[in-house]
């Protein structure tokens, strides 16, 4: 998840004017000033807002007074880290500031306040919580990078070596000069295998190109849907005879894009519906042109996913989904797609209900001529 500019600052007061006072004296570029009247207010403003910076709340408030909210925020997993200061114009009796700071308060502030110590008391837990949302995101990027990494390694050590093993195997009976039936055999299946191996290689690096340059550099120019949709099938057809492919086309499918890279994305999504459709169920494919600015390419399959995967089916790696006894890709099919959608500024979308699964991938006309940075 990308790291957001926006810090949020949480005002609670019972008196309007003083809501206003505080909101124009905090008030600043990249800061979104959340306000609340009384402790339920508060709350439900918490519940509605993640990544609260920090919370002014008074203590002298009608029906639920600050120290009740401040231990009721306290006591929630999601809003205890936010700091708390209490503002109060009743007396500087020390068991009132004893029990805000025993309530989680990091300071106790008696009005009239002075501004400008308040403003640079605020400034230092807004800059505390912009340093911790940029560690927490560059966390998740180290984490995610070394997940990829990780995945990597495997790849190269279990998913490359069985197809390595097969052209091997083949090209030592080849030694051995079969007769000419079998070495006829053992070709095609050193060469099946071979460009195996070239897909899955393709696919690593892509998701190197990916992750280097922030996403996929396209060679636009004048395509035709049509053309490369039937080139697709054709192809898909020649190693899945057994699977009907159903296909549909309406409008008019001239456009500019990577005419090679969209053949890709229908090469993995009806791949992926062959892999794992029902084989009873025939493979459909839409591509419809009648809308003046844009494409559409809808991928039909039966079978459901389950709602918990739906998700993460665009990530790369995907685990959980090997069925015993199928030759299997990388899990890259998809994320590769998914970011050359992206990198033509359209959007791919999945569905999985009533034992029907669908793809939807929704293309500009005319995709601008700059690669999508994710």
């Amino acid at each position: 998840m990308p790291q957001t500019d926006r810090t949020k600052c949480l005002l609670v007061d019972d008196v309007e004017e003083n809501l206003i006072a505080l909101e124009a004296l905090l008030q600043r570029d990249g800061l979104d000033i959340l306000k609340a009247q009384s402790g339920p207010e508060a709350l439900e403003l918490l519940l509605a807002h993640d990544d609260v910076a920090l919370a002014l709340l008074d203590v002298q408030m009608p029906d639920m007074n600050g120290f009740e909210l401040a231990e009721l925020i306290r006591g929630s997993e999601r809003t205890r880290h936010i700091p708390l200061i209490f503002m109060t114009a009743g007396s500087r009796e020390q068991n009132w500031q004893f029990r805000g700071y025993e309530s989680g308060a990091v300071d106790f502030l008696y009005k009239p306040i002075d501004p400008h110590m308040l403003t640079n008391k605020a400034s230092v837990f807004f800059e505390l919580h912009r340093r911790k949302q940029a560690l927490a995101h560059e966390l998740r990027a180290r984490t995610e990078a070394l997940r990829i990494n990780e995945m990597f390694m495997a790849v190269l050590s279990h998913d490359l070596r069985t197809p390595l093993q097969s052209i091997v195997a083949a090209a030592t009976v080849l030694k051995r000069q079969p007769p000419p039936d079998k070495a006829v055999l053992m070709a095609d299946r050193v060469l099946g295998t071979s460009q195996r191996m070239g897909h899955m290689i393709e696919d690593l690096l892509d998701v190197t190109r990916i992750r280097q340059a922030g996403g996929l550099a396209l060679q636009l120019g004048p395509a035709h849907m049509q053309a490369l949709v039937q080139r697709t099938l054709e192809e898909v057809a020649t190693s899945h005879p057994e699977r009907p492919i159903d296909s549909t086309l309406q409008g008019d499918l001239a456009g500019t894009w990577d005419a090679e890279r969209l053949c890709q994305v229908v090469t993995n999504l009806v791949g992926n519906a062959l892999h794992h459709g029902s084989a009873d169920h025939p493979v459909r494919i839409a591509v419809d042109g009648t809308r003046a600015e844009q494409v559409s390419i809808t991928v039909a399959n039966g079978g459901t996913i389950p709602q918990e995967l739906l998700p993460h089916l665009f990530d790369p790696f995907r685990g959980g989904e090997r069925e015993p006894g199928r030759h299997q890709g990388l899990g890259l099919g998809l994320f590769i797609a998914h970011q050359i959608v992206r990198a033509h500024r359209g959007t791919i979308e999945a569905r999985s209900q009533d034992n029907v699964t669908t793809f939807q991938v929704t293309l500009p006309r005319h995709s601008p001529a700059r690669p999508h940075r994710s």
